[in-house]
């Protein structure tokens, strides 16, 4: 059976460190916020210029000027600061943000990502994500694991625009978790979702994966 959306953001969770400065993508990446486990404590980093993110606000407590980079209202906490979006890049290009999960269209054997357009179709811009990419410490995708229509997202090689090159460490889908070698050692199955068998994922995936312990 596969993972829903919650139960892959909670997957996703389990990759925070306490004192990690992370940022979350849009999409499912934002509903890790729900699921920072506990005694750890992390900083939430917003490319529109926040840091210090809290929970996402019941109805009456929404701000409307209170928003993420996905435009989503959020709530401020004590300790949260703002700054311009060019002192947030800073950060961000100064390789101050310890993990960034993010979602995806495509993610290569060898950790490209390919997440910001398909040519033809209108695109508002690549956003924040080519410099999260290349300026975090670790980057977590999370996305299901086949498109609607079945294409497979997980590929020996990207076939749309990059955003980034050899920049994946990890890939949590509907269907499993991978690991990446960015240094070359490729991709490892390391765990699968309940009822998910390594001949339904085999058939489902257009990349080439070693199958650790743990996931047999």
């Amino acid at each position: 059976m596969a993972w829903t959306r919650e139960q892959m953001a909670a997957r996703a969770a389990k990759e925070l460190r306490d004192g990690y400065y992370v940022n979350l993508g849009i999409g499912i990446p934002t509903l890790v916020s729900n699921y920072i486990p506990d005694g750890v404590d992390v900083s939430l980093q917003s490319e529109n210029g926040m840091l210090g993110m809290g929970p996402f606000p019941y109805e009456d407590e929404v701000d409307a000027d209170l928003i993420n980079a996905g435009k989503q209202t959020v709530s401020q906490l004590p300790s949260t600061s703002y700054f311009s979006s060019a002192d947030s890049f800073g950060m961000i290009r100064g390789g101050h943000m310890d993990l960034s999960i993010l979602g995806a269209m495509q993610v290569a054997q060898n950790g490209d990502l390919a997440n910001w357009m398909i040519p033809g179709k209108m695109v508002k811009g690549m956003g924040g994500a080519m410099d999260l990419v290349a300026g975090v410490k670790r980057v977590v995708v999370v996305m299901e694991h086949n498109s609607k229509d079945g294409e497979k997202k997980l590929l020996k090689k990207c076939d749309l625009p990059l955003t980034g090159a050899g920049v994946v460490d990890m890939v949590v889908t509907d269907l499993a978790v991978f690991t990446i070698d960015r240094k070359g050692g490729g991709m490892t199955l390391i765990e699968r979702a309940p009822g998910v068998s390594l001949d339904e994922l085999k058939a489902k995936t257009g990349a080439d994966y070693t199958v650790a312990a743990s996931a047999k």
